[in-house]
């Protein structure tokens, strides 16, 4: 990774289901433009952008008048997509963490750019949906972006009795994890971050 090489990609994704578009600036500061039809995971997507402090823009259009998983899930996989198309690992950190609270709830989000899929989702929701919005597609947002952007998650609501606290929690940790795992390491410029020499 050098400092000259902009960490941007553009992806769409079209099927019969979704029609969906995400851009990414990896070194952004934390701006969002995104139109899903779904509000309530608008205002988590923003979580990941002003604590990832990444720029996200994702238009999405999808057959809601099913339900809202087809869009969810595509919007994942798209955005582990643009994720891999962005991001060279030569240099990075690699690994984040982060525990974030929000009033009673609190969570620990732990990421890996191994190159690998891998989900490990540890979260019992106080509620099934936050408005009408279901809660259960938080996982299938996760699972695509694990499959496309390749890499190891473990995320783990300690504790809450807030279904709204506590995806907001995961989202924010989410979003700071990348953030850590995604800087440069200055001890490492210009090296792959693994014994194997590739990721």
């Amino acid at each position: 990774m050098t400092d000259s090489s902009p960490r941007q990609a553009t992806v769409e994704r079209n099927t019969k289901e979704t029609q969906i578009s995400v851009s990414l600036n990896l070194d952004g500061t934390g701006q969002l433009d995104v139109e899903t039809g779904l509000p309530f995971l608008d205002h988590m997507l923003d979580q990941i952008a002003r604590h990832g402090l990444i720029d996200i823009s994702i238009k999405a259009v999808g057959d809601l008048e099913i339900d809202a998983h087809h869009t969810v899930e595509d919007i994942g996989i798209t955005f582990g997509q643009a994720f891999d198309k962005a991001l060279d690992k030569t240099g990075i950190r690699r690994y984040g963490h982060a525990y974030v609270p929000l009033d009673e709830a609190l969570s620990r989000v732990v990421i890996d750019f191994s190159g690998r899929p891998g989900l490990d989702y540890h979260v019992q929701f106080a509620k099934g949906t936050v408005g009408d919005f279901d809660v259960d597609l938080f996982h299938e947002f996760f699972q695509g972006f694990v499959n496309h952007a390749l890499v190891t998650l473990h995320i783990d609501n300690i504790r809450g009795k807030n279904s709204h606290h506590q995806i907001e929690t995961i989202f924010k940790a989410f979003g700071r994890a990348v953030r850590m795992a995604i800087e440069a390491d200055p001890r490492q410029a210009g090296v792959i971050p693994s014994t194997k020499g590739s990721l």
